[in-house]
Formats: structure tokens, C-alpha cells, sequence
């Protein structure tokens, strides 16, 4: 999947919203013609035509950065040249919204790296309600877990594709408006923490010593990269490349608390 099957698929959700809409309207409509024949009535339908008409022009918006992705990735000679999920130095996020949502991580060639998305176990198991997230790779390969646990302290415990325990990012409500985020190791050590602007997208991910080891900013593009992601808010998430695989992961886990929780 490439970034420009994400425009298309999102496209495509926005239009099924668009034609959803208009069947609310279309009902109040015909009743009102056969049976009330109230002119008032039909300010009803005013909310559900505004919202497909907004609907169907994110459609028309959609589509066109998904031709002119695709196109620029055509005609780009460096496509397909690409590291592994762990050994990149920048990915580029895109939230898929649907009744089952995922956070998709793209290359900056436009190439899926993979995805974050709620993992179903098998089973009775899987039956109940699941709490934990799982990392998969461009081969739909786990590569990692995530599981949520609390309500007022959230801990965001951290595996790795063999079930090993790696720590957990820990969630503190201070006040209404502030939280404190700290990352903790195996034994509930302090290694580091997330902090971050309340009013736009900047997170930084800091070690023990408050130095920056991780990133995740909406806003920031070189331009060669937005001619393969017209978007030019798509979030991009930087890590230093002296991090181990286990210590990305780790450190990954803020995303499930910035897309899976607070949104």
C-alpha cells in the first residue's frame, strides 16, 4: 500500500458519507410531499445536504492528491529505495479513521512501513474486549505490542514480537489541562519522558538526561517529500539512529496515547 492508496481510500470514505447523507434527506423529502407538505419541514433537510455537499468536495479533494501522488511517485527515481521500520530515520503518519482505526507509517518515498492498529486475539479470546494494539510491518508482521491499563494513571506497557516486556509509557493527570508522560524500563525505572504543546502537534520524546531522542511535529516537510505527500500537515515522526530496535519501540508507545487515546 502506498500513500497514494491512502488518498483513495480516504476519498472513498468521504463519499460513501456523502451518498449516507443524502438518505435522511431523500426520506424527508417524500414524507413531507405525502404527508405533511409543510415548506418549514423542509429546513430539515438543510444539515444532512450541507454535510454530503462538504462530504463529496473532501471527495473531489482526495482524489486529486491521490493522482498527483502517484503521479510524482512514477516519475520518481529513487522509489522503492527504502530502510526497515526500525532502521529509518523519519516516518510519515497518516490516521485512517474508520469503525476499526489504524495509524499508518509511511517512508518518505511514499512506501508503507507499516501500521499500528487494535490486535484481535484468537480464539474465545478474542470475543472480549481487547485493550492492546500490535505494530505490524509492511508484510503485516507483528512486530510489537502495546497494552493499555488504568483509567485515572494510564500505563502503556511495551512487548516486543516475542511477548518480552520492555517497559511501559505511564500517563499521570496533573490537571484538566496537563498530564505527565514518563517512559519507564523493565524494572519501573525513570528513562525518560514526552512532553509536548497543548495547542498544536510537537511532541518530544526526551531521555533522563532531557535530551531529545524522538519527534513527532505536524507542519514540518522538506519539500521534496511533500511532492509524494501533498498534505502538507501530515505528521512526521524522527528518531535518532543510535536507538536500538527495542528502544524505538519503546519509545513508539506515545503514539498509541496521542492517536489511540487522546483523540
Amino acid at each position: 500500500m502506498k500513500i497514494n492508496d491512502y488518498y483513495y481510500d480516504s476519498a472513498n470514505i468521504s463519499l460513501n458519507e456523502s451518498i449516507a447523507a443524502l438518505i435522511p434527506a431523500s426520506m424527508i423529502i417524500i414524507g413531507n410531499l405525502s404527508f405533511f407538505k409543510s415548506q418549514e419541514f423542509m429546513l430539515w433537510t438543510i444539515p444532512f445536504i450541507t454535510y454530503s455537499f462538504i462530504s463529496f468536495h473532501f471527495y473531489l479533494f482526495r482524489m486529486k492528491q491521490s493522482i498527483l501522488s502517484a503521479k510524482n511517485m512514477t516519475n520518481d527515481k529513487n522509489e522503492g529505495y527504502h530502510h526497515s521500520l526500525f532502521t529509518t530515520r523519519h516516518l510519515l503518519l497518516c490516521y485512517m479513521n474508520t469503525p476499526s482505526p489504524s495509524l499508518l507509517l509511511y517512508f518518505t518515498d511514499g512506501n508503507l512501513a507499516g501500521r499500528i492498529s487494535k490486535y484481535r486475539r484468537k480464539g474465545l479470546n478474542g470475543l472480549r474486549p481487547s485493550k492492546m494494539f500490535a505494530l505490524y510491518n509492511s508484510k503485516d508482521e507483528a512486530m510489537g505490542f502495546f497494552e493499555i491499563k488504568g483509567k485515572k494513571t494510564i500505563k502503556i506497557g511495551v512487548f516486543d514480537k516475542e511477548r518480552t516486556f520492555l517497559g511501559c509509557l505511564e500517563k499521570k493527570k496533573l490537571s484538566w489541562r496537563k498530564n505527565k508522560k514518563e517512559l519507564l524500563d523493565v524494572a519501573g525505572s525513570y528513562i525518560g519522558a514526552v512532553e509536548g504543546s497543548a495547542v498544536f502537534m510537537d511532541e518530544q520524546v526526551l531521555n533522563s538526561e532531557d535530551m531529545q531522542e524522538g519527534r513527532l511535529r505536524r507542519g514540518w516537510m522538506p519539500i521534496e517529500w511533500g511532492l509524494r505527500f501533498p498534505e502538507p500537515n501530515t505528521p512526521v515522526l524522527s528518531f535518532k539512529g543510535t536507538l536500538s530496535e527495542r528502544d524505538k519501540l519503546l519509545r513508539m508507545s506515545f503514539l498509541i496515547n496521542e492517536f489511540f487515546i487522546e483523540r
